[in-house]
């Protein structure tokens, strides 16, 4: 049903455009003019309270006035009248809306008051609607030929599916799509996402064959959840490439903990993105340069790329940025090679890169082409062209072109290191492969069309459930919630960590100096002694943490030392004892734990730990629920991953048991939604069975939640 309505705005068969306009330069105006140039297949119906002729149509005073039925209203009125415009157009029976008009929750306090009305009358009609405050819609699909945007160029043909939450970026995009050499299949700009967002038009283009690619330029990300889920699918079929802009108020700069301090709102976009296989771009330069690799080539089978080339130079760069791109050079198969001696120059090399040398005419660049596509060992090939004794960049463009055209189930892009000219007679000409100015810009589209490979190859990960004692963590931050304390002591930390099976040292809670004693003497030596405080969260910046006490002796005094020294502090009266726990051997010190973003939920984190965790920043990021994909990528995409493997004969991590911890503290958030920061920092790695062990832990919570969630009332819980 709701693609139907949307289809309404997208394939309509008749537009009312309501506030159009015999006066030059006015939207009204512009948009007429748009789906008259544009010649839409439907009919046109201009609405303007003066009636007359629009644009060579027949105006009406009221939309309710039109003879037929509408499938879509384009309103260009004043904010003030769009309200009573949108009844006028439900008594007519449209359901489908694109509102142009600004003045609505952009503008303030007010304004978004006025969108919060709009929305729900048009939930309460079972309409769709686009905007406010956007360009318009247009679909290029011959059988519709809509226009219906206020961008001063028309648009060109293509199979790309584009959503922008910036009218003006939009419409600038539309202006310099000859240029870009690319065309749009449908394009949506949402404006103020009253209603229709990015996720609903990745819904909607998922299964639209006219929809080859989709791209999203984007401020925001309003349901981070739904869009994981649908891109996660949508990029099984088809690529999305997204120009993600902004950063929201993640708050990160005031977290205390470690993860909280090195997330923010950017990270978990990135992070987000990368879980569902959308690929991220960081320029609308490279967003367009890699749409013409997606538009012009097949995904291929494999990475290895072949260079052809008439300069060693740029070809030794071309290399370069293949390798670095984390793509591989093909190997020519002898066979390939012979051929290529049978017409090549002695002095050229039929190595990969192939270089034909300067003088080498258009005939050596079609047989080279014809000769390495054929290679099996050969995935991609990247084509580079420099001008030499009269060789003309046009012939050699054309004659790879057909090429190309007659062997299609191989990616193959042009560097053409030539005039601009060359790029502007390009874009006048029906092509069918990318063409670039420079190697980088040409590895970076190859390393894309790879990356959409890598990802359509993946298997879809699995979100384990582990066997976990809930009841007891409920019981611990009740414990604390009735305290009025949203940040558990190191114990209670350390004992969530354990009811949910992650491997922490073994230790005990004392409070008098027979305890300590008695705890250290069954552990055995050597121990590790922590205060553990409701006040003080940081032990190590007040002496609350010793290692290496070997002896009971040495126990006793390191145990009255740290009293001495609290005391001094003024931070005595906070201590609710000393943990004694096991000293695990180790150099490897590792970090994990959960930071809160306020618009993308919990992220987890990995890394190198320690007291180097902030300057050090060996971390990487993933949106929760954690699949077991996603926690064995976060282990092997740090840098620190290679010391894990065992690096100068130190015992071999267990990665398995360390991304089983990822997968339970993230196990661990999902069912305590309120638990705002966590830092096993350091998770040690034990050089005697490599296992990753939790030597010190913390827990905050976010309070309100988490007397909400537990039933906390007037600061009594019931657990």
């Amino acid at each position: 049903m709701q693609d139907e309505i949307l289809n309404k705005i997208m394939k309509p068969k008749s537009i009312a455009v309501i506030g159009a306009s015999t006066k030059p330069k006015t939207i009204g105006s512009e948009i007429m003019q748009r789906l008259r140039d544009y010649k839409f297949n439907g009919k046109i119906y201009p609405v303007n309270p003066k009636g007359g002729i629009i644009e060579g149509f027949q105006a009406y005073t009221n939309v309710e006035e039109i003879p037929g039925e509408v499938d879509l209203a384009v309103i260009v009125v004043n904010a003030k009248f769009v309200l009573d415009t949108i009844d006028q157009c439900h008594n007519k029976g449209i359901k489908g809306l694109v509102i142009i008009t600004a003045g609505f929750k952009e503008t303030g306090k007010e304004g978004a008051e006025v969108e919060k009305q709009l929305l729900a009358k048009v939930r309460e009609y079972n309409m769709r609607c686009v905007g406010p405050n956007c360009l318009g819609v247009l679909n290029t699909h011959p059988d519709i030929t809509m226009d219906a945007t206020f961008a001063e160029s028309l648009p060109i043909r293509g199979d790309i599916g584009f959503v922008s939450q910036s009218g003006a970026l939009g419409g600038g995009i539309l202006n310099i799509l000859k240029d870009l050499n690319l065309g749009f299949a449908q394009f949506v700009s949402i404006g103020n996402q009253a209603d229709i967002n990015a996720e609903t038009m990745l819904e909607y283009w998922e299964n639209d064959d006219d929809v080859k690619q989709i791209l999203l330029y984007m401020e925001s990300i309003q349901n981070p959840q739904n869009f994981r889920k649908l891109a996660s699918r949508i990029t099984k079929k088809k690529p999305i490439l997204a120009l993600k802009a902004g950063r929201s108020a993640a708050g990160a700069s005031a977290a205390s903990s470690h993860t909280g301090s090195l997330a923010g709102a950017d990270k978990a976009a990135a992070a987000l993105l990368n879980q569902s296989g959308v690929i991220r771009e960081f320029s609308l330069k490279n967003l367009f340069a890699n749409a013409k690799a997606f538009s012009n080539c097949p995904i291929p089978k494999g990475n290895r790329v072949a260079i052809i080339t008439n300069s060693g130079g740029p070809g030794i760069m071309a290399t370069d940025a293949i390798c670095e791109s984390g793509m591989q050079m093909a190997k020519i198969t002898d066979e390939t090679k012979e051929k290529l001696r049978s017409f090549l120059p002695s002095a050229a090399s039929v190595k990969n890169p192939i270089d034909m040398i300067a003088s080498a005419p258009i005939e050596h660049y079609q047989q080279t082409l014809e000769t390495v596509i054929k290679d099996e060992n050969v995935d991609m090939i990247m084509v580079i062209y420099l001008p030499f004794l009269g060789l003309k960049d046009i012939d050699v463009a054309q004659a790879v072109m057909k090429i190309k055209a007659e062997n299609p189930e191989k990616p193959i892009v042009g560097v053409f290191m030539t005039t601009s000219d060359f790029f502007t007679k390009i874009s006048n000409m029906e092509v069918n492969m990318p063409f670039y100015m420079y190697a980088e810009e040409a590895a970076e589209a190859l390393c894309r069309l790879d990356q959409q490979r890598q990802w359509m190859e993946k298997p879809m990960g699995k979100v384990p459930v582990y066997d976990v004692d809930r009841n007891k963590v409920k019981e611990i931050i009740s414990k604390s919630v009735k305290e009025g304390r949203d940040q558990l002591t190191t114990l209670e930390s350390i004992d969530v960590l354990q009811a949910y099976g992650i491997r922490a040292c073994k230790y005990g809670l004392a409070t008098n100096m027979d305890e300590v004693v008695t705890l250290g003497n069954s552990i055995g030596y050597p121990v590790v002694m922590k205060m553990t405080s409701k006040t003080t969260s940081h032990k190590t910046d007040v002496g609350g943490v010793v290692v290496n006490i070997r002896s009971e002796e040495q126990l006793r005094n390191e145990y009255n030392a740290l009293l001495k020294r609290l005391d001094e502090k003024g931070l005595l009266e906070g201590l609710e004892g000393v943990i004694i726990q096991e000293m695990v051997k180790g150099n490897r010190e590792m970090v994990c734990g959960i930071a809160t973003d306020p618009q993308y939920g919990p992220m987890m984190m990995f890394g190198l730990g320690g007291v180097f965790v902030e300057t050090l920043k060996d971390v990487t990021f993933r949106i929760a629920p954690l699949t077991d994909l996603d926690a064995s990528e976060m282990v092997k995409s740090v840098k620190a991953y290679k010391l894990l493997l065992g690096a100068r004969g130190t015992t071999p991590a267990q990665i398995n048991q360390i991304e089983e911890t990822l997968l339970r503290l993230s196990q661990l958030v999902n069912d305590f939604k309120f638990i705002d920061e966590l830092d096993i920092n350091p998770l040690l790695i034990s050089e005697k069975t490599g296992e990753g062990i939790a030597v010190d832990g913390r827990i905050k919570v976010r309070m309100k939640e988490a007397q909400e969630f537990l039933g906390c009332m007037a600061g009594a819980c019931m657990a």
